[in-house]
């Protein structure tokens, strides 16, 4: 076959590609004129991500609004004990989460400072296993009650995020996918869409971990992370395990700071505003009319690209979708209950088996799965501020303490809990998904310019999953409106990406 029969054979296959990825391509601007306003519905750091990508790819011409009923952070929160503010959302940021290390960068952000401290598993009834000062003694004990499990564990991990890291070097390149599944078999094939299809806890059996490791370690992981049990998935259980190493770290002043600071680097204009319907106004120019409701009036406006950064499962957004044809389908699946308490008080601790406080050395208590625990875990937790001369409570001082459990706390699990205490502030999270709830991962593209952020959340929940989807969807919106085509799902040129990795 000739040289040049062989380009053009390409270049069509490129072409079908194209049309099977992006379809009836009338809504895209082949003139090159840039949308004039683009909606985000959600300020959490998904939407705040996305208004900060868009600014960087369609320009500083393009009007960005940004919608948010609550606070500027979603889920990134915090609350104030004694005048000083304590984190009651996500927490912790991976040393290896590139988007969110820019973003502290970009917006001229510290990182705060890390107390070492020690953690131990609990199952109800006394300490399974126990973090001492001596790291040889911590090895030479996992490998007594556990093999070598917590290296098949740690090699598995290494592997997951290894390909993992590939996204930045696409996004880098600029290369978009239209949907979740796409993007995750540009970064580790088969296996990854296996991984969201198969528990944690069958995966790790196949490599060959011991049942007892998995019921008293990752169990109290899965826990802790997101407040269910080992038939998670095990992409978010390998995501799961990743945050739990020690090599994390959080944004000096609480980390919302970041989702306030590129909403002002994006220059986008926030509305505080319940977001009631999205209605496809001409079907030819696939433009959108959004409506809302503030405290004081009703409005609407018109938008060329709508994204949205909220779930819209049952009884989240109430969003309703108005003149689609076929209409938006309804996504299935539900989001899982995680209630956050902080509690200024004296922990219990003859409850752990130790009468005296003094003796007490642990500061974060992961639990496994037991009939009788009422909570997920509990962690002594330091301000968002951290000044000098601070220094972390020992444990016969009242301290802050945060518990994650799957009910409020009734005044009988505090009394267990803590000896007595000063206040309790509680936060009902409906904080990611139920995994295991629906089998199928919701679509990106939901119609012509408008796209769905937190379609992410179903393969893992986390401050950078949202943020690798934000960048994701802003390159897609760009390439589908400039019709920019071989920059989606292109796996010839990702092939090539990879190999140079």
């Amino acid at each position: 076959m000739s040289p040049c029969l062989v380009r053009l054979l390409r270049c069509f296959a490129l072409l079908i590609s194209c049309m099977s990825v992006c379809g009836d391509l009338e809504f895209a601007h082949a003139d090159g004129a840039p949308p004039s306003k683009i909606a985000v519905i959600g300020a959490g750091i998904g939407g705040t991500a996305t208004a900060h990508f868009l600014r960087q790819h369609f320009g500083q011409d393009v009007e960005i609004h940004v919608y948010e009923k609550g606070k500027v952070g979603g889920r990134l929160a915090t609350v104030t004990v004694n005048n000083q503010e304590y984190e009651s959302g996500g927490s912790v940021i991976h040393s290896l989460n590139l988007h969110m290390q820019d973003f502290v960068k970009l917006l001229g952000l510290k990182y705060r400072k890390n107390f070492p401290r020690k953690t131990a598993v609990f199952n109800g009834e006394h300490f399974l296993l126990e973090e001492t000062d001596w790291y040889l003694l911590d090895l030479f004990r996992l490998w007594w009650r556990y093999g070598i499990s917590f290296i098949r564990l740690q090699m598995w991990v290494e592997e997951i995020m290894e390909k993992f890291m590939r996204i930045y070097k696409y996004q880098a390149h600029g290369y978009a996918f239209s949907t979740v599944d796409e993007l995750l078999h540009s970064l580790g094939g088969s296996l990854f869409i296996n991984m969201t299809r198969n528990s944690v806890s069958e995966s790790l059996l196949e490599l060959g971990v011991s049942q007892r490791f998995i019921d008293e370690v990752i169990a109290a992981v899965t826990r802790v992370n997101y407040g269910q049990s080992v038939s998670i998935p095990a992409f978010v259980g390998a995501v799961s395990l990743a945050g739990a190493q020690a090599n994390l770290w959080a944004v000096e002043g609480g980390n919302k700071l970041v989702c306030s600071g590129l909403l002002k680097e994006a220059k986008a204009n926030l509305i505080h505003a319940q977001v009631t319907s999205v209605s496809l106004v001409s079907a030819d120019t696939a433009q959108y009319q959004v409506s809302y409701t503030t405290e004081k009036e009703k409005g609407s406006a018109m938008y060329d690209i709508v994204i949205i950064a909220t779930p819209l499962q049952e009884g989240m957004a109430n969003i309703t979708f108005e003149n689609f044809e076929p209409p938006i389908p309804e996504l299935p699946g539900a989001y899982h209950h995680t209630v956050v308490s902080i509690v200024h008080g004296y922990l219990n601790c003859s409850y752990f088996g130790y009468p005296d406080p003094k003796l007490f050395p642990f500061a974060s208590i992961l639990t496994t799965e037991a009939p009788a625990l009422f909570f997920d875990s509990v962690g002594n937790v330091s301000p968002v501020n951290i000044s000098k001369g601070f220094k972390k409570k020992q444990p016969q001082e009242a301290a802050i303490w945060k518990v994650f459990s799957p009910q409020p706390l009734e005044r009988k699990d505090l009394k267990t809990l803590f000896k007595s205490y000063y206040s309790v502030q509680v936060t009902d999270w409906q904080a990611y998904p139920q995994y295991g709830s629906t089998k199928h991962l919701p679509s990106i593209v939901l119609h012509d310019n408008m796209y769905y952020l937190n379609s992410i959340e179903w393969a893992a929940s986390a401050m950078e999953m949202s943020s690798v989807a934000a960048k994701n969807i802003a390159l897609l919106a760009y390439h589908r409106w400039n019709r920019e085509l071989e920059m989606i799902d292109q796996k010839e040129f990702i092939h090539k990406i990879k190999t140079e990795l």
